[in-house]
């Protein structure tokens, strides 16, 4: 089967079955044995592996970033009022993006939602629609808890986010990656999951650096087609360590690579380097005419039809020999998403 691409809108047919459903630990594997595809940057030649076998692929002073951003249970459901009334139970909020302490952009899946209604999650946990977000089916709330107090409720109530090729409930120890410790990403930064400690060490071992960052994923599906609005519509919180960017810098300079556990440390990176901040919100939108100030290989899942990740993709690789390696990709029966397969370009 051949892949369809137009520019910007990557479309090809992506049969049901490469959907992961299910994690790599209730398959029978450790979550560090799924497949690996390795792509050449510069030749587009394509190698099969396990992803255990990453170190074979990174040189002793290579700096490998992650994102230690902790998945929270993003959904809420809660008892919808207006005015003294009822008008719903069980009604369903995403959170889908931070903006201080106790107030949160949220999609409510509700029709007629109206600033000034309260949604009840239990006595002593609420929240109430202040605004609208401009062009855009968010709605701006307002917890009635804000810091520690309100993430505990949300860990006590919440449901981690699950998109429709997931038909189990799987708790939110399965949506983490080992690294993790900074709460705030609403979906998982899901590049980074395959890593196991002991992988993590036999990179240490070779000679290969680590460095951390944040960077807080938001929603990225509104459930409506009409809203897929472009990366720059969606930013994102990111933060590193000033030791950790002079790490990266340093090694930069003296000829070792930058590898990019996902798209998220990609876009903190490149951001950084663009502002010469370390600290911020990040709209960047990477297509095949972006220039990579810092990053040499990333590290990532197999993207969906159309998603924008695929034009990020673009820049470290040519087009066609991107697409040609997804061909191979389906026809080899690689998994898609979060619970997937990886693909390292470098």
């Amino acid at each position: 089967m051949e892949l369809k691409t137009k520019a910007h809108q990557h479309d090809f047919y992506l049969p049901s079955f490469l959907n992961a459903s299910h994690p790599p630990e209730r398959r029978g594997l450790r979550r560090d044995q799924v497949k690996m595809m390795v792509l050449d940057r510069i030749t587009g030649n394509v190698v099969h592996d396990q992803f255990i076998q990453l170190e074979q692929y990174l040189n002793a002073g290579d700096i490998l970033v992650l994102n230690n951003s902790r998945t929270i249970p993003a959904i809420l459901k809660g008892e919808w009022h207006r005015n003294g009334k009822v008008f719903g139970t069980n009604v369903e909020l995403r959170l889908a993006r931070k903006k201080n302490d106790s107030v949160w952009e949220a999609l409510i899946i509700a029709k007629n939602v109206e600033t000034g209604d309260c949604f009840k999650f239990s006595e002593a946990f609420a929240a109430k629609v202040v605004g609208e977000v401009f062009k855009s089916p968010l709605k701006m709330i307002q917890f009635t808890l804000q810091g520690k107090d309100l993430y505990e409720e949300i860990y006590s109530m919440g449901e981690p986010i699950r998109y429709e090729y997931i038909h189990h409930p799987w708790n939110l120890d399965y949506y983490q990656t080992v690294f993790a410790s900074q709460p705030g990403s609403v979906e998982m930064p899901s590049a980074g999951r395959a890593f196991s400690w002991e992988l993590l060490l036999k990179l240490q071992q070779k000679g290969v650096k680590l460095a951390f960052l944040q960077l807080h994923t938001g929603l990225s599906y509104l459930l409506d087609d009409e809203y897929a609005h472009s990366p720059e519509d969606h930013f994102e919180e990111y933060s590193i360590l000033h030791e950790d960017m002079e790490a990266i810098v340093k090694a930069k300079g003296s000829g070792g690579r930058i590898i990019a556990a996902g798209t998220t440390v990609v876009r903190a990176l490149e951001t950084a380097a663009a502002n010469s901040t370390i600290k911020g919100w990040t709209n960047l939108y990477i297509t095949s005419d972006y220039e990579l100030q810092l990053v040499d290989g990333i590290i990532t899942g197999f993207h969906e039809p159309k998603a924008s990740h695929l034009d990020m993709l673009t820049a470290f690789i040519d087009e066609n020999m991107l697409f040609e390696a997804y061909n191979i990709a389906i026809q080899q029966h690689y998994l898609w998403h979060e619970f997937g397969d990886i693909n390292l370009i470098i």
